[in-house]
């Protein structure tokens, strides 16, 4: 399976519904286990004191709302604020349930209007570098677009952790909607660890992160460092075959007319598929092939490949400006 690709539920480990992983850190499972979520959404209640921050509602699943009834009333405590992360179903499907069980709740998200149609309406917009506090958490909200135009993470300062949403997960890779600016927003992410926010507090703490799905990450920044560099090499391999520098397409193909098309009339999504994922069963060619375009489309902008005709096949520019041969 291409490691873009989520691991079967089956093959993941097993978390539970709920899970306190830090004083100040309770996990939810959204109820929701499935190819994409993984193990389900997770939800973070956060804070030591009767009033507690929230990330992300999960999917609006009836058992995640008990779950979270459950920990409330055992914790003594209410949702005073819910942070959300992104605009998908996933993660904005218990808002309103979250308002109807608790009406006080103030619910904060990046571009409010890119909510999910089934989230409650009056949710309050998330500025970049906007600040959160509950007892013992104290999170800065950084914008990091490329899963999705609105994605936000949080970096909580006290415990040199950061919830990474959709950006990063748990297990396996993510995707995206704009390769580019998600290259940069990792770059971002990663430079959080090492910022002056909460230097004093966050001194000599393990940097974790806290994903949108799957188990926490013990080394955050050693696993973005690993995203970084998974996709720079996805993007050197769709370069070394537009070079000709890889194996013969017509081989990889099977037709006979891969490795001459390629060279002379530029390579087609697939045929860099086929090159570039061989050892992979075919029946998953057509999923890997969302992530070659994406590589493609961020090459052109940068200027260095080139669409032909009705852009059905790709080629190399060279240091001219024109398409090489």
């Amino acid at each position: 399976m291409p490691p873009d690709q989520p691991k079967p539920v089956a093959q993941l480990p097993s978390l539970q519904e709920t899970e306190r992983l830090t004083p100040g850190c309770i996990r939810i499972l959204g109820g929701n286990p499935s190819k994409f979520t993984l193990q389900g959404t997770n939800t973070y209640l956060l804070g030591t004191g009767s009033s507690r921050i929230l990330i992300d509602t999960g999917e609006g699943r009836p058992a995640w709302l008990a779950a979270l009834r459950r920990v409330l009333r055992d914790e003594g405590a209410s949702v005073a604020q819910a942070l959300i992360t992104h605009r998908h179903h996933d993660h904005t499907g218990g808002i309103a349930d979250l308002v109807a069980a608790w009406p006080g709740t103030l619910v904060y998200k990046h571009q409010p209007e890119a909510a999910a149609e089934t989230a409650a309406p009056g949710l309050l917009d998330i500025a970049d570098g906007q600040r959160f506090h509950a007892e013992g958490v104290t999170l800065t909200a950084v914008h990091t677009p490329g899963h999705t135009e609105d994605h936000m993470v949080f970096f909580w300062e006290e415990q040199n952790a950061l919830f990474t949403g959709d950006n990063v997960l748990g297990h396996g890779t993510s995707v995206f909607e704009d390769l580019g600016l998600y290259v940069a927003s990792l770059e971002k992410m990663r430079g959080l660890y090492s910022s002056e926010a909460g230097n004093e507090a966050k001194r000599g703490k393990t940097p974790v992160a806290y994903p949108g799905h799957g188990a926490v990450i013990n080394d955050g920044p050693a696993r973005i460092e690993e995203y970084i560099r998974h996709r720079a090499q996805r993007e050197e391999q769709v370069l070394q075959v537009l070079r000709g520098g890889n194996a013969d397409a017509a081989a990889v193909a099977g037709n006979g007319s891969g490795a001459g098309k390629g060279k002379g009339d530029g390579w087609t999504v697939m045929e860099l598929v086929q090159n570039i994922y061989r050892d992979v069963p075919e029946s998953l060619h057509l999923a890997a092939a969302g992530g070659v375009v994406q590589n493609l489309q961020k090459l052109e902008r940068e200027g260095r490949v080139v669409a032909l005709g009705d852009g059905e096949r790709w080629r190399l520019v060279s240091s001219s400006g024109r398409s090489a041969l």
